[in-house]
């Protein structure tokens, strides 16, 4: 009899704890993405393994992946495989904007992103009747509380046509569609008009540009004479030295890990923006004190790794998640692990904010054309 008390002890407690890991733990925001829709994008089942692995071959030597014009064509595709592998695993982890956000006391970390992307809406002056551009949008959690709290209406481009369902899904969820508008695109050749955007941002998301210069060009081509532009940018700092092998280390897993054709450095940033024809209104690091560490967030316990690592092998084993998933999972945890050590030394900030203006005399030049 006490075997039999045991055995069903341990059979319920052993419900209890899948009920709690996958139900209870399984979303990150309200609105998040749970464990068990783990689907890895608009990858078929069989070949999620295959992609991984095409993926990590590509990106194993992130110096290497644009130093040549058909190495550089190729970074678009492997991004979509990159946000087709990860767009899941990020909503479920992190909720439903993919960036970060400087620490405030007492406040949440979703707070703390929504204050991040509300700053965006005060640097462009964004008013209801406005048209924003969202360069590089996910699935829209900055486009949607940019939306509401400026009245503007946006427009976000994404590579990833599984973002884009998604973003629209969360839109409608908001009642948010009628003022967001999601594209599926390149933003290095966006199908827009010339001069048909008030305004525009970019919050972490050109990173993934081979070249600044190429996107940075088409933002300004699509914005009205005198707009704003504002992009949040991943960069290496002045404390970054090339020759220390701990640097080098650090900067690569950054790369390797999110997609990445090679990190700029943060004094490039301006002069690219110059380049392309902007005028700089301001630069930034948004990360530097008084601002609290943004890394925080990465900081996940062993615990509570082991938890969500056992998690994904299960969903594996019973085949509710696709083979690849547990490869992915662990290349994000050892990412996380590298951009943190990047945060904590300096060598790195994800938010070097420029505030950019298209010249009002670019009208008469775009005329003149």
């Amino acid at each position: 009899m006490e075997a039999a008390t045991m055995a069903w002890t341990a059979a319920v407690v052993g419900v209890g704890l899948v009920y709690w890991f996958v139900w209870v733990m399984g979303a990150a925001e309200v609105k998040g993405k749970r464990a068990v829709d783990l689907k890895m994008g608009s990858i078929t089942r069989d070949k999620v393994q295959d992609k991984y692995t095409q993926y990590w071959s590509f990106f194993r030597r992130p110096k290497e992946t644009a130093t040549t014009a058909a190495a550089a064509e190729k970074v678009p595709d492997f991004v979509d495989t990159f946000y087709n592998l990860v767009t899941d695993i990020y909503e479920w982890g992190w909720g439903q904007s993919f960036h970060f956000s400087p620490s405030l006391p007492g406040r949440s970390h979703r707070e703390a992103t929504r204050v991040h992307e509300e700053r965006v809406v005060d640097l462009l002056g964004a008013k209801p009747g406005h048209r924003l551009l969202d360069v590089g949008c996910g699935v829209g959690g900055p486009m949607r509380a940019i939306a509401g709290y400026s009245g503007s209406n946006v427009v976000g481009i994404t590579i990833n046509d599984y973002q884009v369902n998604r973003a629209r899904a969360h839109n409608r969820k908001a009642g948010l569609d009628s003022r967001c508008e999601v594209v599926c695109g390149n933003f290095l050749s966006m199908p827009f008009p010339d001069a048909s955007f008030d305004g525009a941002y970019s919050i972490e998301a050109t990173c993934h540009a081979p070249r600044l210069q190429d996107v940075y060009g088409e933002v300004f081509r699509v914005l009205k004479p005198g707009g704003l532009y504002v992009s949040y940018e991943w960069v290496t700092t002045s404390l970054y030295r090339a020759e220390d092998p701990d640097h080098v280390d650090c900067i690569q897993g950054i790369e390797r890990g999110d997609a990445l054709p090679g990190l700029r450095r943060q004094d490039e940033i301006a002069s690219i923006a110059k380049e392309v024809g902007f005028e700089v209104v301001k630069e930034q690091d948004l990360a530097l004190p008084p601002a609290l560490p943004w890394w925080t967030r990465l900081k996940m316990g062993r615990i509570a790794y082991w938890r969500n690592s056992l998690l994904v092998r299960v969903l594996t084993m019973l085949r509710i998640a696709p083979k690849g998933v547990c490869e992915v999972h662990e290349m994000l945890f050892e990412t996380a692990q590298h951009l943190t050590k990047g945060g904590e030394t300096g060598i790195f900030t994800p938010m070097h904010m420029v505030l950019l203006r298209k010249p009002p005399a670019a009208a008469a030049t775009e005329e003149a054309k």
